[in-house]
């Protein structure tokens, strides 16, 4: 696979960023809305390593570019798996990969890459929602062969909706299954209610399952509860954020202001800074650009909260300044 490179972080730790054009291997309805699409490199090379919790660009064309988690075998180099649920208020993502994307087919993708990784713990409890189930595979099968405990609730609209039923049966009654139309919405407050020790919480979902989750592990200790999203967090409604503000991108020598009607990104890219961007939107994660001086303002949905205390990454595609001046490492 062809790859660009950018230098990232105070040690010049170098990110690789894997693009390629890759074929429909396979291509299968595996729940009612939902799809799964096996890629493979056209000539039958390998693919690059990846790890539970990442996910691929797929590079849809005119621009349109959507995040989808991986969902095969981690140590599967020949080939890549994705679940894909046609949105009904689709901006055309799914609905093309749905439409139009068949067997055979290429698609070009980048990545892989992970902000959503298993952190080794004794014990773990997954809660899925929906297409949210996909991160979680991978990470299943990666702690049940450490012989870790682990436990999943796994709530849908219904059962015909939800994908990979076959696949979670295997794990017997580690797996509590939830249709909403059958039982109702998930028992958060029975498999949360009392914060465990030594246990990781993993959480993919709808907004509305996340946010309640969150809410549930409040009493939890901090940094025991991992979650990735789908869609970017509301932005917050009292900002900090001076309305214009300078940034120096100090590596490639070049000072830019931002003004209120753009982001960080689009101010360094039009003065000549290349930075690696996919969203736009601050969820995927690929412009993550360290700090070296200044406060950000973090508007991202990807950063866990001592990550934004740290404030030594930001998401420059969305995320913006509460001091007048950034100096980044860029």
């Amino acid at each position: 696979m062809a790859g660009a490179t950018k230098t990232s972080g105070s040690d010049q730790l170098q990110i690789q960023e894997h693009e390629a054009e890759l074929r429909v291997a396979r291509r299968e309805e595996v729940a009612e809305g939902v799809i799964t699409l096996v890629l493979a490199d056209p000539a039958g090379g390998e693919l690059p390593e990846w790890t539970p919790g990442a996910h691929v660009d797929l590079l849809l064309g005119d621009g349109l570019v959507r995040q989808y988690s991986l969902c095969g075998g981690p140590g599967d180099s020949s080939e890549w798996r994705v679940g894909v649920l046609l949105d009904p208020d689709s901006r055309g993502g799914s609905r093309f990969v749905h439409e139009r994307l068949q067997q055979g087919d290429t698609v070009r993708v980048r990545g892989p890459r992970n902000h959503f990784s298993v952190v080794e713990v004794p014990s773990y409890l997954f809660v899925a929602g929906g297409i949210g189930i996909t991160p979680i595979l991978p990470m299943i099968e990666v702690v049940a062969g450490r012989g870790a405990d682990w436990q999943l609730l796994y709530g849908g609209r219904s059962r015909n909706s939800m994908a990979f039923l076959d696949e979670l049966q295997a794990h017997g009654e580690r797996v509590t299954i939830c249709p909403q139309d059958e039982q109702g919405l998930l028992d958060l407050p029975a498999l949360l209610g009392e914060p465990r020790p030594d246990t990781a919480v993993y959480c993919c979902g709808p907004e509305p399952l996340l946010a309640a989750v969150e809410d549930a592990c409040k009493p939890w200790p901090s940094g025991a509860l991992h979650v990735e999203r789908f869609a970017a967090k509301a932005a917050p409604e009292q900002s900090e954020a001076p309305a214009s503000f300078e940034v120096v991108a100090q590596r490639s020598g070049v000072t830019v202001s931002v003004d209120t009607d753009q982001s960080i990104l689009e101010a360094l890219e039009d003065a000549g800074v290349s930075v690696l961007a996919s969203c736009c939107e601050g969820i995927c994660g690929t412009c993550e650009t360290p700090v070296i001086d200044g406060e950000p303002e973090h508007r991202d949905s990807v950063l866990s909260e001592s990550e934004r205390e740290a404030s030594d990454v930001m998401m420059v595609c969305i995320s913006r300044a509460r001091s007048e001046r950034l100096v980044l490492d860029v």
